[in-house]
């Protein structure tokens, strides 16, 4: 059943009621209990209060300016509140970072019926954004606008006849806090989904982003979005602005985690190293994380005159170490070769900084 905000509403299996005070997402609704209490309902579990209404009806009769005043407040009360807290019933347990969802209407028959595509903004961040998908051989702008901290919107509800419309796309997005810790800079990322990948059922995975088993496509992990060094604030803002950013952070070098030697480092860049949960990424995903991390250590390595860091890559099937390569080739301060065979096995590779002199 579907309700609006102001419907008065009662448990269907307990005593009790209250008013809908926000349409949370299709399957989920906040209440006001007659007790005073807020909290998340599920819609399944909500009846209309029909006495309430036939009350309502009564005062409509008896009291002919009624209407005039309903006929006010309806267009607020018809427009579905889309934008909503994520998990407002538990604890997220998905890395940080900005996420594209997939969630079937029907979890019983999860391959069949309508989808909600819903925008996720897992950081303490507010963002602003712009997403776009190509259809047809045409770029189309989906929306834009502003999604706060820890929330999400369902940006529109589609049949799976129009899948193939929302698997290759572009979000543009900032990050932004009144008190922020770091400035990130903004980003630009590609949205390549598989079409196959909405038919196979084990594709549909539990999270703890959504209520329900959806297609979760981590767009772009938090980890992976690029700082604003302090370098480049003084540049842009001045030597005050540098001072006053270094004042409240007052952390060691990243490097500095890693130092095994005067002016050297190991850094291991296995996945399970550098975040806790790798549930939802693609191998796509983790390898942004580990090359972003990559370059952040091999920067804050350059920054403090280290001379030789130890980057272990793993074995696996080269795409790490390949990549890592590709990216040295961007830092002319540095050579590399294989690391120590008898230390770190084929898995590892020595990158050297000359001395700037």
């Amino acid at each position: 059943m579907k309700f609006s905000v102001g419907d008065k509403v009662n448990f269907l299996n307990e005593k009790g009621g209250g008013t809908i005070t926000a349409i949370i997402d299709s399957k989920l609704v906040k209440i006001m209990t007659d007790d005073g209490f807020e909290m998340p309902v599920l819609s399944a579990d909500l009846i209309l209060d029909y006495r309430a209404l036939a009350e309502d009806d009564i005062f409509e009769t008896a009291a002919p300016a009624a209407p005039v005043q309903k006929t006010i407040q309806e267009p607020e009360e018809t427009v579905p509140e889309t934008t909503s807290e994520i998990n407002p019933w538990g604890t997220v347990r998905e890395p940080k970072g900005i996420y594209l969802a997939f969630e079937p209407h029907e979890q019983q028959w999860i391959l069949t019926g309508d989808m909600d595509v819903v925008l996720l903004n897992n950081t303490s961040y507010d963002m602003l954004y712009s997403l776009f998908f190509e259809r047809e051989g045409t770029l189309e702008g989906i929306d834009y606008g502003s999604l706060p901290a820890d929330s999400k919107v369902v940006l529109e509800t589609i049949s799976r006849d129009e899948i193939e419309n929302w698997t290759r796309g572009h979000l543009q997005f900032m990050l932004h806090k009144d008190l922020p810790e770091k400035l990130y800079l903004p980003v630009h990322t590609e949205i390549n989904i598989k079409a196959g990948r909405f038919f196979k059922e084990g594709n549909y995975l539990s999270n703890t982003l959504l209520q329900g088993k959806a297609i979760i496509v981590n767009v772009m992990p938090q980890a992976g979005i690029e700082i604003v060094s302090e370098q480049e604030h003084a540049k842009k803002f001045g030597q005050s602005s540098k001072t006053q950013l270094a004042q409240p952070v007052k952390e060691k070098p990243l490097i500095e985690k890693h130092k095994t030697g005067m002016n050297e480092a190991v850094v291991d860049l296995h996945i399970a190293e550098l975040i806790d949960n790798i549930a939802g990424l693609t191998s796509h995903d983790m390898l942004n994380i580990q090359i972003a991390y990559f370059k952040k250590a091999l920067n804050s390595a350059l920054t403090n005159d280290y001379t030789k860091v130890t980057f272990i890559h793993g074995v696996g099937n080269g795409v790490l170490k390949s990549a890592i390569i590709k990216e040295l080739e961007e830092y002319e301060e540095t050579e590399n070769k294989m690391a120590s065979i008898s230390k770190f096995g084929v898995g590892a590779i020595d990158v050297l900084i000359k001395n700037n002199e």
